[in-house]
């Protein structure tokens, strides 16, 4: 079993065709199929499924590719790490986020990324904390933000903010702007739309109730922040979630924020690295980089307002 082996492999099941493999890494086909073959032959088993449609991993294939994936991370990050040592930091860098956060950070931290580090490259993913996690772990990325991560000894955190839970509903003509606090026992009145198991808010939704003998209302379960904010604003259901995952939405003007009391429900957010890899100097000029665009970014009084595009007037009469 050598590099190129596990190179290969891991871009034939990646891409799922050896002919997408072949033409991404400028090598006959033929030579590719060996390859893998010849890995399959060494390990003694069957490590994809081959069809007229493309390639499958089987359970041993995926169980290989995970390691794989670690692996040639880590052969990619000793070489940055020499080359470090000659000048400014160089290599790569992926970062993961919670796509309620994506669309806020991506962009300023690139435009910062590229500034500092014009001779490394960057990447970025999005998933619910919990996938950022299994990420961090297999080493499909260097570093990470997450709600609530669970300690591990696999990982190590940071925590950044802690942010309030607000129960979120369609605004209703004639009631008051300001809206009134919720007590947490309260919460089970009212149908939620809430991402499924194992999201941070849904975990943390339903940890803190059953400290109180209740369940949630589950109306629905939908995996997208910009799904659920429509379906609450058809008046379809309500969500909880902290401003930060409402904060910029276009439809921030027809929903209103009321925060749960009694107890205070909130959900923390932290920076998140493997403690299982060592860490490159680039990794952890990154890590202070994202620490302090995070505090800049959304670590303000938290208010609920549509995009800057939105006319004055709507913006006007968003949730304060």
């Amino acid at each position: 079993m050598n590099f190129r082996q596990l190179d290969y492999f891991v871009h034939v099941t990646e891409l799922g065709s050896f002919t997408k493999a072949a033409a991404l890494l400028s090598v006959a086909q033929s030579a590719l199929s060996h390859q893998v073959r010849q890995l399959e032959v060494e390990l003694k088993q069957t490590l994809l499924y081959r069809n007229g449609r493309g390639v499958m991993p089987t359970d041993a294939g995926k169980r290989l590719l995970a390691h794989a994936r670690g692996i040639l991370q880590q052969v990619n990050r000793a070489h940055d790490e020499l080359c470090e040592s000659r000048g400014a930091p160089v290599g790569h860098v992926c970062v993961g986020l919670p796509a309620s956060l994506a669309e806020r950070l991506t962009v300023p931290l690139v435009r910062r990324f590229r500034l500092r580090f014009p001779h490394a490259s960057f990447a970025m993913m999005e998933g619910m904390s919990a996938v950022i996690i299994e990420w961090l772990v297999s080493g499909r990325i260097d570093l990470g933000l997450a709600f609530n991560p669970s300690p591990s000894p696999a990982i190590e955190i940071t925590p950044l903010l802690e942010h309030s839970m607000y129960l979120i509903g369609p605004k209703v003509e004639g009631k008051s702007v300001r809206a009134m606090p919720v007590p947490l026992r309260e919460l089970a009145r009212y149908p939620l739309i809430i991402p499924s198991r194992p999201n941070a808010n849904r975990m943390r939704v339903e940890t803190q109730l059953s400290y109180l003998g209740i369940k949630p209302t589950i109306s629905m379960e939908i995996d997208g922040i910009a799904s659920v904010l429509g379906l609450v604003v058809e008046g379809c259901g309500y969500a909880v979630l902290p401003l930060s995952s409402v904060q910029g939405d276009p439809r921030a003007n027809l929903l209103t924020a009321r925060p749960i009391i009694n107890p205070r429900l909130t959900i923390q957010m932290s920076l998140v690295i493997s403690a299982q890899r060592p860490t490159t100097p680039l990794t952890r000029e990154a890590l202070g980089m994202l620490h302090e665009l995070v505090l800049e970014v959304l670590g303000g009084r938290e208010t609920l307002r549509p995009r800057p595009s939105s006319s004055p007037e709507r913006a006007a009469a968003a949730v304060r």
